[in-house]
């Protein structure tokens, strides 16, 4: 029992004299170290050199006893590593204020320096390469030459642990116009060597200056932090270091990084994986190279989404590494130039490397998105397929559908150019495009916009249309107008055609676009149809929203300035009091107004033929027209056209068919109404079967030379002439009368207002003498025969007419 109370003290004993015995080691070690510094400086500079090829230089050696118990540590101040051709190229290799280093004893005593654990403070490290390739690594000598040196003992390559502090790490590659910079606060690691290899264990925390794989394009990382664990292993065999996948923070935010390195192969071969399920866009994008984080700016998604990236290269020169992005964004906000895009979900992947063959660059990129859904100022989005290829002149396409209330298109594009009240709208198309400034630029669309039940305001033209269905067909040239109903008022269109070139011509000559439309109706009041009277109003409004304020502008320069060319088919035509059926008509509206090149009409029982123009302003439309009438009862033809301004003259006092030829000029008010005294040209024109009914200037005559003669009602069986209109004047071109009871022979100026001068030359006989005659030579002899008096009509003060002897009548 005693003897094992005994035991205990015994080895604690044992333990104390081991103890004491090294600790005498290590101060016997530290007093040679310190005794021999000289000697040993040189004797660890010789070894250094030998190892190398170039120049290794330690200023300064102190022993560290405690710091590397159990090992015997050093502190080295002022050690520099340079190349054979640093005098050329200036990089030194290695700069460091100070080293701690352990040593191992066994090997210190046997005259072999060996390293268990180094750290390195204040340093510079420069890993430089010309643009011959030549790098002052070089000063490191080849397994060959290492070989040789290690039969005579020399520095053992392996250690065990090491750490940097305050150390700038630079790989400067001329040649692969590469630039890596790191600044390194604080990065230890312990490392394990095996046979095969080596594994190691490190913690890091790391500013990135620089990550240029390609300094043309700039750097990824640019002035962020990395910090974490990391896991690391070699195998001698492969020549592979394998970084396992651990959390990093990068700039902030957590990322799962790993990757390998293939230092067997000429140039050195890596690949880098970066994943995360929490990523922020904008974070995510100032990773990146400024090539492609300024792209990605114009766009952002204010919720994390998950994103898996791969980049992979090598060192080679000029060498730009693959990257490859794949992500999957839930019920987010997308922001981009063209607006915003809520409760978005897709799919995507970015790759720089889109066809085989064509290198990792910018113009070799695409970005896809896959299964996009989300609503756009309130209107559902879906996209089964978008792209952007190409981001040097990029180029994107893909598939638009959806389905949604035509009222939230107001959102979209203001009511400064279409207001809608109801509808339904259905888009299914594909397009391509150019981008712009991140702005879609002159897409070319394929498939069908289809529109049901719209009641919308056109704000331009003043018109609204109501219950109105339209489908628009796109080619890839062409518009195809496909069964459209468009209602106004009591008036329903149908409508089809075509617009040829489309595409092109909307963006490069609109003025150049033709819509050839085929539009029949049953019934159309063109009352109804006013606004297109007047000048197409320009549509001012506030800038708010680029893109579409962009659209509007070019929608409306599309509408000032394409033509429209119309051939109409209407049963009815209706006009204020004028009435037609089997309306045809071939017109084209433009920028300055209407060109009627054929309309025909059917109208008071005769038939109406024109032909001209209507060139729109402000607020009154001069226009052109030739215009021919065949047996049209005159008296509803003069309502129908409100007596063409004439207050002297009306329907009232008029009976017959009326033939005529008619070339005139003058003004239209925007509100369809004839602008008197505006009408300049001729009428010629021949009334069948006419009466002449109460017309005060033939009562004017009864009163003044046949107070007894009924002049209340005219007839004639044919009456023509000449007119000249010239505003508020009308010319009368000598003109015969021949009637059942007056003759006369007229010629004059009418005014419409003042200025009225007519010369009438009446027989005295009455021509109902003459019924029974059937010989119009006979006739026309005889109806200026006996006496004639001649009398001229003048207007007075009042505008009444004023009949006086006509004394210079010839």
């Amino acid at each position: 029992m005693l003897r094992m109370h005994r035991w205990p003290k015994i080895t604690l004993k044992i333990f104390a004299i081991l103890l004491a015995l090294i600790f005498l080691l290590y101060v016997g070690v530290a007093v040679y170290v310190n005794q021999n510094k000289e000697s040993l400086i040189v004797a660890v500079n010789k070894s250094l050199n030998d190892n190398v090829n170039g120049t290794v230089k330690i200023g300064s050696i102190e022993p560290s006893l405690l710091q590397g118990f159990p090992g015997v540590s050093v502190n080295l101040k002022n050690v520099t590593v340079r190349d054979s051709l640093w005098h050329l190229h200036r990089h030194t290799l290695l700069n460091a204020k100070e080293m701690d280093v352990s040593l191992n004893v066994l090997a210190l005593l046997t005259g072999t320096v060996r390293i268990n654990r180094m750290t390195v403070k204040g340093a510079d490290i420069y890993l430089f390469t010309n643009n011959t390739g030549y790098s002052n690594t070089s000063v490191f000598k080849t397994g060959e030459q290492q070989k040789t040196k290690e039969k005579g003992g020399s520095l053992s390559a392996e250690i065990n642990r090491f750490a940097f502090v305050n150390v700038n790490f630079t790989l400067d590659n001329r040649a692969g116009k590469k630039m890596f910079r790191f600044v390194v606060p604080r990065l230890t690691a312990n490392v394990n060597h095996r046979g095969s290899g080596w594994k190691a264990k490190a913690d890091a925390d790391i500013l990135v200056r620089d990550l240029a794989f390609n300094t043309q394009k700039g750097s990824f990382l640019k002035d962020k932090r990395l910090k974490g664990g990391f896991l690391l292993t070699y195998s001698a065999k492969t020549g592979v270091i394998e970084a396992e996948k651990k959390n990093v923070e990068i700039g902030g935010d957590t990322y799962v990084l790993g990757g390998h390195f293939s230092t067997s192969k000429k140039p050195v071969e890596f690949v880098i994986t970066l994943d995360s399920d929490k990523l922020i866009w904008k974070r995510a994008a100032s990773l990146l190279a400024p090539n492609i984080s300024k792209k990605l700016n114009m766009f952002d998604l204010t919720a994390p989404f998950a994103v898996n990236a791969v980049i992979a290269g090598n060192m080679g020169p000029g060498s730009q590494p693959s990257i490859d992005v794949s992500c999957k964004v839930k019920n987010n906000v997308l922001s981009s130039p063209g607006g915003i895009m809520d409760n978005c979900s897709f799919s995507g992947i970015y790759s720089n490397h889109y066809i085989n063959g064509k290198g990792n660059t910018d113009e070799n990129s695409i970005i896809r998105l896959f299964q996009m859904t989300g609503t756009y100022e309130g209107i559902p989005v879906e996209m089964d397929t978008l792209y952007i290829n190409n981001l040097v002149k990029p180029q994107a396409g893909g598939t638009f559908k959806s389905r949604f209330n035509l009222q939230k298109l107001n959102a979209v594009f203001g009511e400064e150019l279409l207001k809608f009240n109801s509808g339904s709208a259905d888009i299914n198309v594909r397009y391509k495009a150019s981008i712009a400034d991140f702005e879609l630029s002159k897409p070319i669309f394929t498939g069908t916009i289809a529109i049901r039940g719209a009641d919308a305001d056109y704000i331009p033209r003043k018109l609204n249309f109501k219950n109105s269905d339209v489908l628009l067909h796109f080619t890839s040239n062409d518009l195809q107008l496909k069964d459209i109903r468009v209602q106004s008022g009591s008036s329903i269109l149908r409508i089809n055609g075509t617009v040829r070139n489309f595409m092109n011509l909307y963006y490069t000559a609109p003025e150049k676009m033709l819509f050839n439309c085929n539009i029949t109706s049953p019934r159309v009041n063109l009352g109804e149809f006013l606004g297109l009277l007047a000048a197409r109003q320009r549509v001012v409004h506030i800038k708010k929203k680029r893109g579409r304020n962009d659209f509007i502008e070019q929608l409306n320069n599309v509408l000032d300035r394409s033509r429209i060319g119309m051939n109409l088919r209407v049963d009815k035509l209706i006009f204020n009091k004028f009435t037609a059926s089997d309306a045809r008509a071939n017109l084209t509206m433009s920028e300055g107004g209407i060109h009627i090149e054929d309309i025909q009409v059917r109208h008071a029982g005769g038939f109406l033929r024109l032909s001209g123009t209507v060139n729109q302003s402000a607020s009154l439309n001069r226009f052109a027209i030739n215009a021919r009438v065949s047996n049209v009862n005159i008296r509803q033809f003069f309502y129908a056209f409100d007596n063409f301004g004439m207050q002297t003259l009306t329907h009232e006092n008029l009976k017959g068919y009326l033939f005529s030829k008619t070339n005139v000029s003058g003004a239209i008010s925007d509100k369809g109404k004839i602008v008197p005294r505006s009408f300049r040209g001729s009428v010629i024109f021949d009334l069948k079967r006419g009466e002449l009914i109460k017309f005060p200037p033939l009562q004017g005559v009864a009163k003044f030379a046949f107070p007894f003669r009924n002049l209340d009602s005219i007839t004639f069986s044919n009456l023509n002439g000449k007119f000249d209109l010239l505003g508020d004047k009308i010319r009368i071109n000598p003109m015969k009368i021949s009637s059942s009871v007056l003759n006369m022979n007229v010629a004059g100026t009418y005014a419409l207002n003042r200025g009225t001068n007519i010369a009438l030359d009446v027989p005295l006989r009455n021509p109902g003498k003459d019924e029974k005659i059937t010989d119009k030579k006979q006739i026309e002899e005889r109806r200026m025969k006996g006496i004639v008096l001649h009398i001229l009509a003048t207007d007075e003060e009042d505008g009444k007419l004023k009949f006086k002897w006509n004394k210079n009548h010839d």
